[in-house]
């Protein structure tokens, strides 16, 4: 790590140095060299050169424009990588072929990095380093605290697991919380606008129960009794109670009016 470069607290670094990790995270990601990955946050270029070392096509998003110094260079080594100085979340992917998405992501873009992920079609599996705590919430269960419209968004789209825990000693600098590994493996089709929106309102007010959560977001009451009637839930039931399943046949139910 070069010590001259000064770390940007508000873009998240926090980088790995740590060669066995970063190729044990490389390896979680199943790239070939018939692959094509997306990699969120580049940094300095560790994992990226663990990557690119697969012989998959790799594209290669980072935002912070001064380290393009230790990108550069990589992307001359390795002629199957490809830099992208930007912000991932305003950018269209230069390709039009399925691919897997690896990323060491910085805190504060986590959520929306994974949603669009999860969300698109084209991406036929995430493998990240997030926040312990994240990694907890894609994972969860129905019916606890770390369940919610992450653990949803996750769970419809494929199977997720932890695959490695880290310790906040294995970056520099230190960040204040551990991090985790998880890969999700993308099995179904993406949710349906129709279920994306009944997830986003079911979270939106976790104490309160679904009803009141729907009727707040625009969704009629007496259709929602309906479709909690039909489903054999309960009135008084709340959204962290629903099954990623459930939440796609209530949703089926409220668009039929059944």
């Amino acid at each position: 790590m070069n010590s001259g470069f000064r770390h940007s607290h508000s873009l998240g670094q926090n980088f790995l140095t740590d060669g066995n990790l970063l190729s044990a995270i490389a390896s979680d990601s199943g790239l070939t060299a018939d692959s094509i990955a997306v990699e969120v946050g580049a940094g300095m270029g560790a994992l990226t050169e663990k990557l690119a070392e697969t012989g998959a096509r790799i594209y290669a998003y980072e935002i912070d424009t001064r380290l393009e110094e230790y990108l550069r260079p990589l992307e001359n080594k390795y002629p199957n990588l490809t830099v992208i100085l930007g912000d991932f979340m305003k950018s269209e992917l230069p390709f039009g072929r399925s691919y897997r998405a690896v990323a060491n992501l910085p805190y504060y873009i986590t959520t929306p990095v994974l949603f669009r992920f999860l969300e698109d079609e084209r991406c036929r599996s995430v493998t990240v380093m997030v926040q312990a705590e994240v990694a907890e919430r894609i994972i969860a269960p129905p019916g606890g605290k770390d369940y919610g419209a992450l653990s949803v968004a996750a769970q419809l789209a494929g199977k997720a697991r932890i695959t490695r825990r880290v310790g906040r000693h294995m970056f520099t600098p230190p960040p204040n919380v551990d991090s985790a590994v998880v890969h999700i493996e993308k099995t179904g089709e993406a949710a349906s606008d129709g279920v994306k929106r009944l997830v986003r309102a079911a979270f939106s007010m976790r104490r309160k129960t679904l009803v009141n959560c729907l009727t707040a977001n625009g969704y009629g009451k007496a259709e929602v009794l309906s479709a909690l009637a039909a489903e054999g839930l309960d009135p008084a039931v709340r959204g962290e109670r629903l099954s990623p399943d459930a939440f796609v046949r209530l949703a089926e139910r409220l668009k039929n009016g059944v």
